[in-house]
C-alpha cells in the first residue's frame, strides 16, 4: 500500500514518535510505502510531500516537534480546496491517509472521509480534550512542563511574598490547569470550565495571607473567564484583539495579567505574571507520550490494513481501540469537575 500521513494544528511532543511507528511498521511490517505531506492540510493543497522511510525515521523518536512541518489550513475554507486535496491524495495513488491531530485538523478528515478519502486518525493535542480517548499523547508532557515551571515559580513567590499568576494553555478545557495545579500545589486553579469570581479568589488568598501562607500560586487556563458581570466584560477588552486563524479561533493570551493586575489592585498584595505559552508544547516528549505515541502509530497502520476507515485510534482502559472519528470531533472533553472540585478543591485556597 501507499499510505500518506500529515499532523496538522499546533506542535506536540510525540508526533514525531507518530511518525516513527507508522514508517517503521508499514515499511517493515507490510512492505508498504510511507508519504508525508508537509505542514498539516496545506501540504495535501499544494502537493508537497516527502518519501519517509526507514533510516529517515528510525532516529526520532525522542525528537520534539515535527520532521514534517504543521500549519492551520482548512482546506473547508478555501475555494475548491476540498476537491484539490482529493485531487491531489488520488494523484499521488494514495491508498490511505493517516491524520494525527485535535478536533480542528481530524475534524477535516472526518469531513473529507465522508467525501470518500480513506482516512484513519490518530488523537493529538496538549490540551487533552479530544472525546473517545483517556488521553491524547503531547498532555502528560505538557503538564509536567507546567508542573516544574510551578515547582521553580514557587521559590521566588516565597521569597518575595508574592502572588504569582501561571498561565498555562487551555483554550476551551482545564486539562492542563487542573493536573498541573494539583501537581503543582497551586493555591487557586482556575479553568474555562468554571467561570470564577474575582472577588472570592481575592478572599481566598487574603485568608492564606492571614494565616500565615505569605507566597500563592495561581494557576489559570489562557480560556478561563470570571462570572458574567464587570469582570467579564473587563478581562474580555483586555485580552480581545487578535485575528482568528482559518477554523475560526482567536489567538488567547493576557488573562494571567488580567487577573494578576485585579488581585494587586484588591487585595494589596505584589502580583506578577508567568504566560508559560509555548514553552509547553516545545521540547523532547515525556517516556509516557513517546510510548502512547508510538503504539497509537502502529495502531493506525493496523487500521489501514483492515479498512477501519473513518476511524481514529484511542486509549480505554489501558487498551488502544477505535472510534468514529465523527464522535471523538464531536465535542469537546471537559475536565472531570469531580477531579476539580473533590479533589483539588480539597487543597486549594
Amino acid at each position: 500500500m501507499r499510505i500518506g500521513i500529515l499532523n496538522g494544528g499546533g506542535d506536540c511532543p510525540g508526533l514525531n514518535a507518530v511518525i516513527r511507528a507508522v514508517v517503521l511498521t508499514a515499511e517493515l511490517r507490510h512492505g508498504d510505502e510511507v508519504i508525508g505531506y508537509l505542514d498539516g492540510w496545506k501540504g495535501v493543497l499544494e502537493d508537497q510531500s516527502v518519501v519517509l522511510d526507514v533510516p529517515r525515521c528510525r532516529d526520532i523518536l525522542a525528537l520534539g516537534g515535527t520532521i514534517l512541518g504543521t500549519s492551520r489550513t482548512n482546506p473547508f475554507t478555501i475555494e475548491g480546496g476540498p476537491e484539490r486535496a482529493r485531487a491531489n491524495l488520488a494523484s499521488q495513488q494514495i491508498d490511505a491517509l493517516v491524520a494525527v491531530g485535535g478536533e480542528d485538523t481530524l475534524g477535516v478528515a472526518r469531513r473529507l472521509g465522508d467525501q470518500g478519502v480513506p482516512v484513519v486518525g490518530v488523537p493529538k493535542t496538549i490540551d487533552n480534550d479530544l472525546s473517545g480517548t483517556e488521553v491524547t499523547f503531547g498532555f502528560d508532557t505538557a503538564v509536567q512542563i507546567a508542573t516544574d515551571a510551578i515547582d521553580r515559580l514557587r521559590t521566588t513567590a516565597e521569597s518575595h511574598h508574592r502572588v504569582i499568576v501561571c498561565e498555562v494553555m487551555g483554550r476551551h478545557v482545564g486539562w492542563i490547569a487542573t493536573h498541573a495545579g494539583i501537581a503543582g500545589g497551586a493555591a487557586e486553579i482556575l479553568v474555562p470550565e468554571v467561570p470564577f469570581d474575582v472577588d472570592a479568589v481575592c478572599e481566598r488568598l487574603q485568608r492564606r495571607h492571614r494565616g500565615g501562607q505569605f507566597s500563592s500560586i495561581v494557576v489559570i487556563s489562557e480560556g478561563a473567564v470570571p462570572v458574567d458581570g464587570p469582570d467579564a466584560e473587563s478581562a474580555r477588552l483586555a485580552t480581545s484583539g487578535t485575528p482568528l486563524d482559518q477554523f475560526g479561533h482567536a489567538r488567547l493570551g493576557g488573562i494571567g495579567a488580567w487577573l494578576a493586575s485585579e488581585l494587586e489592585g484588591r487585595t494589596g498584595f505584589e502580583a506578577r505574571t508567568t504566560i508559560l505559552g509555548h514553552i509547553q508544547r516545545g521540547g523532547t516528549p515525556s517516556a509516557f507520550d513517546r510510548v502512547l505515541a508510538t503504539r497509537f502509530g502502529v495502531a493506525a497502520v493496523a487500521a489501514v490494513h483492515e479498512g477501519a476507515f473513518g476511524m481514529m485510534v484511542a486509549l480505554q482502559s489501558g487498551e488502544i481501540v477505535r472510534v468514529p472519528i465523527a464522535d471523538a470531533v464531536a465535542k469537546s472533553k471537559t475536565v472531570d469537575l469531580d477531579l476539580y472540585r473533590d479533589v483539588a478543591g480539597v487543597f486549594l485556597g
